[in-house]
This record gives structure tokens, sequence and C-alpha cells, in this order.
């Protein structure tokens, strides 16, 4: 099974810092302010959500199998 990238939106402060780092997988939601996945991301793209992952000051992105 393949990985999913997951953002727990209760815990999101919508900083923007995962939609700066990945812009092609992430962005902020207009209506929320709260980042969301917009597409499933591609081998190219897992070190740039590595990178967001850690940039994420609360620690709401994560990987899911």
């Amino acid at each position: 099974m393949a990985k999913r990238v997951y953002i727990d939106e209760e815990e999101c402060i919508g900083c923007g810092s995962c939609e700066a780092i990945c812009p092609e997988v992430f962005q902020l939601d207009s209506s929320s302010g709260k980042a969301k996945v917009i597409k499933p991301p591609e081998g190219s793209e897992e070190q740039l959500i590595e990178e967001a992952i850690e940039a994420c000051p609360v620690s709401c992105i994560s990987w899911e199998e």
C-alpha cells in the first residue's frame, strides 16, 4: 500500500510553511485558513513533503500507510 500524506486540520494553524515548501501537494484552504492536501504525492515530491513535515511548527503533517 502506498504512503499518503495526512494533515490533522484540528492542529493546523495555517502558517503556510507546507504550501511554501511544496505547493504541488499542499494548499491553504481560503474558507478554513488551514492547510489541505490537494493531490496525492508522487515519488519526486517525497523529499519536499519530508521538509514540510519537519518545518511544520505544530507537527500536524504525517505519513499514513
